[in-house]
C-alpha cells in the first residue's frame, strides 16, 4: 500500500436507495420587517392619541346618559282652581253709526254746483244752505215772470176802474147800454184770471229757483260731503251730503243667537271704542226681532251720549252685565285644545298626568271660566301643558314657590 491509502481512515459503506424521495428543502427564515421611519412613528403616535380621546369621550357620554336616566322627574306647576265668583257678560262687536243718517241730494233742478258752504263735521240748523246751484238760467225766468205779473195786475186794476166808471154812467145818465157794462165787467174777470195765472207761474219759477239751494232738512252734523264746485248734478243722482239728524250717535252690533234672550231694552252697557282708553256708557235701545238664518246673529243697538270722539264708522265692542255665577276659573295658559275639543291636564295622586275634557263658559280678566269638566279640587297644570304627555309622571312644584 502506498502512503495515501494508509492515511485515509476506514469509513463504513453506505448504501444509497435511489427509490426514496429527495429530502425537502429547509424552512425559510421569517421575514424581518423593514425598520419604521420617523414619519411612521409620528403617525402611529397620532392614531394612539385619537383612540385614547375617543375612549374618554365615549366614557363621558355613557356617564351623561346614566345621569339623565337617573335624573329627577319633570317639575310642573299645578294648582286647584277652586270656585270663583265672576260676572256674566254678553259681549258683541259692531260699529259707531249715526242714529238717523240722512242722505241729501238734488230734488228739483239739474245744474252745476256754484257754491259749497259747509264742511264735514259742521253743525247745521234746519233750513241752512249747504250748497247752491248755478242760477244763470232760472233767475232771468223768475224776473220775467215777475214783470208779467206786474203788467197783468196793472191791466186788472185798469179794467176794474173802467168797469166802475161804466156802471156809474149807465146808472146816472144812461149813456151806456147794459151790454157795454157787462163787457167791461168781463174784462175785469179776465184780467183777474190773468193775474192769478201769472202768480202761479211766478210761484213755480220761484220754487225752482229755491231748489237751486240745497238746504239741511233738520238740525244735525255733516258726516260726509261729496259736493264739489262745478260738479253737474241731477235729481235722483248721487248723494251730496250725509247728515246725522240731531247729532245722535249709537252703536250697531251683531250678537249671538244664544245671547239675545239675556238682553233687554234699557240695560246699561259699556262700549269700548278703538283709540279711547275709557269705556263709553250707553243703553240698549233696540233688539232685533229676527235672527239672520245664515249667520245666526241678531242686531243690537246701543244709544250713546254726544261725544266728538265718537265718530261714525269706528269699530266698537260692547259689554252688558246680565248676572253673576261661581265656577272654576283656570289660567288661559292651562287651556289646551285639539281635534277632540278643549281640555286641561290634571296631576293625580300618583303623580301621573291625565287629560280632562272641559267646556269653556267664557273669558274673564282672571282667566277662562270652565262651565263643566272640573269640580275645582283637581290639580290643574297651569303652564307648559303642551310639552307633557298623557300618563307621564311628573313632580308638582311647591305651591309657595309657584308664580
Amino acid at each position: 500500500m502506498n502512503d495515501e491509502a494508509r492515511l485515509q481512515p476506514d469509513l463504513p459503506e453506505v448504501t444509497v436507495d435511489h427509490d426514496l424521495p429527495p429530502p425537502s428543502a429547509p424552512p425559510a427564515a421569517p421575514a424581518i420587517p423593514p425598520r419604521l421611519t420617523r414619519r411612521g412613528y409620528l403617525i402611529v403616535a397620532a392614531l394612539a392619541v385619537v383612540a385614547v380621546i375617543a375612549i374618554v369621550a365615549l366614557t363621558r357620554a355613557s356617564g351623561k346618559v346614566a345621569a339623565t336616566a337617573g335624573a329627577e322627574l319633570p317639575i310642573v306647576t299645578a294648582l286647584p282652581p277652586g270656585h270663583s265668583a265672576y260676572t256674566l257678560t254678553v259681549t258683541f262687536t259692531g260699529a259707531i253709526v249715526a242714529r238717523y243718517d240722512m242722505p241729501i241730494g238734488v230734488d228739483g233742478e239739474t245744474g252745476r254746483i256754484s257754491q259749497v258752504l259747509v264742511e264735514v263735521g259742521d253743525h247745521v240748523r234746519a233750513g241752512q244752505v249747504l250748497a247752491r246751484l248755478d242760477t244763470s238760467v232760472i233767475a232771468p225766468q223768475v224776473a220775467n215772470l215777475k214783470a208779467a205779473l206786474e203788467q197783468n195786475r196793472a191791466e186788472a186794476t185798469l179794467a176794474e176802474a173802467d168797469y166802475k166808471r161804466a156802471e156809474a154812467i149807465a146808472g146816472s145818465v144812461g149813456a151806456l147800454s147794459r151790454e157795454e157794462v157787462d163787457k167791461r165787467r168781463s174784462q175785469v174777470a179776465t184780467s183777474a184770471a190773468r193775474v192769478k195765472a201769472a202768480e202761479a207761474q211766478l210761484a213755480e219759477a220761484q220754487a225752482r229757483l229755491g231748489r237751486t239751494e240745497i238746504r239741511a232738512p233738520a238740525d244735525g252734523i255733516v258726516l260726509t260731503r261729496t259736493a264739489e264746485v262745478g260738479q253737474a248734478v241731477t235729481p235722483g243722482g248721487a248723494t251730496l251730503f250725509r247728515l246725522a239728524r240731531g247729532g245722535e250717535i249709537e252703536m250697531r252690533a251683531q250678537a249671538a243667537e244664544q245671547d239675545l234672550p239675556q238682553l233687554a231694552v234699557g240695560q246699561p252697557a259699556e262700549v269700548h271704542v278703538t283709540g279711547l282708553a275709557a269705556a263709553v256708557p250707553g243703553k240698549v235701545r233696540l233688539l232685533a226681532a229676527v235672527i239672520d238664518p245664515a249667520t245666526r246673529l241678531g242686531e243690537v243697538r246701543v244709544s250713546l251720549p254726544r261725544d266728538p270722539n265718537l265718530r261714525p264708522g269706528a269699530f266698537a265692542r260692547g259689554e252688558v252685565r246680565v248676572g253673576s255665577d261661581t265656577r272654576p276659573i283656570v289660567p288661559q295658559t292651562a287651556l289646551l285644545s285639539d281635534a277632540r275639543g278643549s281640555y286641561v291636564l290634571v296631576v293625580g295622586a300618583d303623580g301621573h298626568v291625565a287629560r280632562r275634557d272641559v267646556t269653556v263658559g267664557g273669558a274673564q280678566p282672571s282667566g277662562i271660566v270652565v262651565a263643566s269638566g272640573l269640580d275645582g279640587s283637581e290639580r290643574v297644570v297651569t303652564t307648559a301643558g303642551a310639552f307633557l304627555h298623557e300618563g307621564e309622571q311628573v313632580r308638582v312644584a311647591d305651591a309657595k314657590a309657584a308664580p
